[in-house]
């Protein structure tokens, strides 16, 4: 049995790990996109497809991620160049390190806006405005340079604040904290928003199936939608598994992952759209959604401040719990690869995650001029974090998993070393050979628009 992991930080209990990696997963885009998509794509019949796609291609891919982590009890750099000790394989580490830098950097950024929204609903100066000046607030929020870094560099101070603290002491503990409260607050707005009247369309405009809507490419959303709402492909969840126990039950921890990241988009979904359709307003995506739309609900409701306050500390707590994740991926390299301190490491990723966050935050104002194929910073970090590196480390998981990693290695993971059953371990290798690759292929088509290229 590998007892590296007693050499190392880990995760103090089992909670506590699954607490850290639901929260490294679930993040805004539970809960501002996946509802807007179920509904555009035939509601309960999208989110069927969803289940199956989690079932076929995000639980298999979690997997890889794990038995890659859990296995050696290294980063990926060192997991890699101990399962394959005499191949260049391990570079690939670096795309992973690189990946999980830029996506770190745009995302902040929006979470810097979750923050001035934050401000504005705790000092009650966020109500009490038309929809159209909701749009212009939001306007002015990106097109203010000041405004705009000093959320984002607030966000990014506080996140690695946690991150110096360590994985036990830091990462575990706020999540341990934070993903209750979030379930909670979740279930809270739930019953709230049920409540209203005319919340019953929105409810059908979530959870209704409707097969006629379904298109081919709804289902190809359904993967992309399963794939990237786990956060895979940039070795995050290989860092976390790191820290596992060796008799962690790895297939049990991937589905009960998997269930609870997709509990929180369709409660997300619960909570938005019946308020939506009961205050007569359309459903948006994306931060108009979130910036522009709700707005304009929590003024309607009783309470109205208390409650746009507590979603927006909820968008909080999602927030952090992803940056964590991403950040821990750089640190740990830095510390384990790099032998340095995790102090020094902390300060070294925060300095460039700040530097390049900060390039984001003002390529929506005083670098807006600086664009490359019609995109600004932001938005190539956006595009290539979802479209190249986590389809890239993706499939590079479940393709090294599936065909060349040793299989006593995959069969000692699935059993924790013999100790424990092994029903599943030939539909997960089945679906990293062959249904993975195909789905990682057909999602890359889809959002770099080849597809409709390809089958017009």
């Amino acid at each position: 049995m590998n007892q590296t992991v007693n050499k190392r930080q880990g995760f103090a209990t089992r909670v506590g790990a699954i607490a850290a990696t639901v929260g490294s997963a679930v993040g805004l885009g539970n809960i501002w996109r996946f509802p807007y998509v179920a509904g555009e794509n035939g509601g309960g019949a999208f989110i069927i497809v969803y289940i199956v796609c989690v079932l076929l291609l995000g639980i298999p891919v979690v997997m890889s991620e794990f038995i890659i982590g859990r296995s050696t009890h290294k980063t990926m750099k060192g997991a890699l160049q101990q399962l394959s000790p005499h191949s260049k394989v391990y570079r690939f580490s670096y795309v992973c390190i690189i990946g999980a830098i830029i996506t770190c950097s745009f995302y902040s950024v929006v979470c810097g806006w979750v923050i001035d929204y934050l401000y504005h609903a705790a000092t009650g100066s966020l109500l009490g405005h038309s929809a159209q000046e909701y749009s212009e607030l939001f306007s002015a929020e990106v097109g203010d340079p000041w405004r705009c870094c000093l959320w984002t560099l607030l966000f990014l101070v506080i996140n690695f604040f946690v991150m110096l603290h360590g994985v036990q002491k830091g990462v575990e503990r706020v999540a341990n904290v934070m993903m209750p409260l979030l379930f909670i607050m979740l279930i809270i707005f739930c019953v709230n928003s049920l409540l209203l009247p005319g919340s019953s369309d929105g409810v059908r405009f979530l959870l209704q199936p409707d097969f006629s809507k379904l298109t081919w490419k709804g289902i190809v959303e359904a993967m992309g939608q399963a794939f990237m709402s786990l956060t895979l492909g940039i070795a995050g969840l290989v860092t976390y598994s790191s820290y596992f126990k060796d008799n962690t039950p790895l297939v049990k921890d991937a589905a009960t992952i998997a269930t609870l990241d997709t509990m929180v988009a369709i409660l997300a979904g619960i909570v938005i759209f019946p308020a939506v359709f009961a205050f007569g307003l359309q459903p948006e995506s994306g931060p108009k959604l979130i910036f522009e739309t709700l707005p304009v609900i929590f003024q309607q409701l009783p309470g109205g401040s208390i409650w746009a306050t507590m979603f927006f500390i909820l968008l909080f707590f999602a927030s952090l719990t992803s940056t964590i994740s991403l950040s821990e991926i750089p640190i740990a390299a830095f510390v384990e690869d790099f032998k340095i301190s995790r102090r020094r490491a902390t300060v070294l990723c925060g300095v460039i995650v700040i530097a390049l966050a900060l390039l984001c935050a003002l390529s929506f104002n005083v670098l807006s001029d600086y664009k490359l194929w019609k995109m600004n910073i932001f938005d190539i970090f956006n595009y290539v974090s979802a479209n190249v590196f986590m389809l890239m480390g993706g499939l590079f998981t479940a393709v090294y998993v599936g065909w060349f990693l040793n299989k006593k290695i995959i069969t000692d993971q699935f059993t924790n070393f013999g100790t424990a059953g092994n029903r599943s371990q030939g539909y997960i290798i089945f679906c990293l050979r062959f249904v993975a690759p195909v789905a990682v292929l057909l999602i890359f088509l889809y959002y770099t628009g080849l597809l409709n290229v390809l089958f017009p």
